[in-house]
């Protein structure tokens, strides 16, 4: 995570909200990224439509936040009817960072989203009606829950969800790391999977590793990471080690199952997103007491 802007973000250093000279005000802590695409319908996109969502990766269901990146995203199951919902980092919340343990559930939230199209230009304000769920334990989430639809989303500016894959990343990978924030779009792979991931209070588990070329700035905290082969999403952008310093605010270490410890000066790191479906039942109701469902409760 990048160092934070104001108040109580000003001790951490998330990887996205460093705030660089020149830049839009308030760029909020953590690195991450990527893309839009997906459908407006209740079932999973058919292989003819990945092979033509995933052909130029583009901004289109990106947004941005006032401090973040993020994305409108649906569940595998999710019907064009249901309220949308968008995705970005637990520690891009407008409340601050969750401490650790700390577990959002439905909390009240009118914040906006800058919707894009694929070119990046704004084509939308989406307002929020509730904070879904948010932490920064074990993963760094938050989902919102919009006051539309799928469908009226599409039907007024034409523009589809991402779906997130409710499979396990694979090693090698190739992703795409879409900013809504900056609009910029990186371009990399899966080099591994860390154990535990610690930075400062926090520790994330089983995160996604990029190779080097992915090198998120602040403000791309919350983007989501998009498998470049299906074009769905396989996890949130939000953290990477400035400094080379050890498990400390804005230099997270890796943790093996030995509790060896590893430092990787300029890596940067996403959490994974697959266990998300299993929580939400239909109509996009979060469930956290579905069988399946791993993420921390309240």
């Amino acid at each position: 995570m990048k160092k934070p802007l104001i108040g109580m973000f000003a001790a951490l250093l998330f990887a996205g909200a460093t705030a660089l000279a020149g830049a839009p005000a308030a760029v909020a802590s953590s690195p991450a990224g990527a893309q839009a695409r997906s459908v407006a319908e209740a079932q999973a996109p058919s292989q003819d439509q990945q092979a033509q969502a995933v052909a130029a990766v583009n901004f289109a269901g990106t947004v941005a936040l006032s401090n973040c990146s993020g994305s409108l995203v649906r569940l595998p199951g999710s019907a064009a009817t249901d309220p949308a919902l968008v995705l970005s980092n637990g520690h891009c919340l407008e409340t601050g960072f969750p401490g650790p343990g700390e577990v959002v559930v439905n909390q009240s939230s009118s914040r906006t989203f800058s919707l894009l199209n694929g070119t990046g230009s704004k084509v939308a304000t989406l307002r929020a009606t509730k904070v879904v769920y948010g932490t920064m334990t074990d993963t760094d989430v938050s989902i919102y829950q919009l006051n539309t639809t799928y469908a009226a989303i599409q039907s007024s500016y034409g523009i589809a969800p991402l779906t997130i894959s409710a499979s396990h990343p694979v090693q090698g990978t190739a992703i795409k790391v879409v900013s809504g924030y900056w609009k910029r779009i990186y371009s990399c792979s899966v080099d591994g999977f860390v154990y535990r991931l610690k930075e400062g209070s926090w520790t994330w588990k089983d995160s996604v590793r990029y190779t080097s070329s992915c090198n998120t700035i602040g403000g791309t905290s919350g983007s989501p990471v998009v498998d470049a082969s299906t074009g769905q999403v396989v996890a949130v952008n939000n953290t990477g080690n400035e400094d080379g310093q050890r498990c400390t605010d804005n230099n997270p270490c890796e943790v093996d199952q030995n509790g060896v410890v590893t430092v990787r000066q300029g890596i940067n790191y996403a959490q994974e997103t697959y266990g998300i479906p299993a929580c939400f039942a239909a109509g996009n109701r979060l469930d956290l007491t579905r069988p399946g469902c791993a993420l921390p409760r309240p």
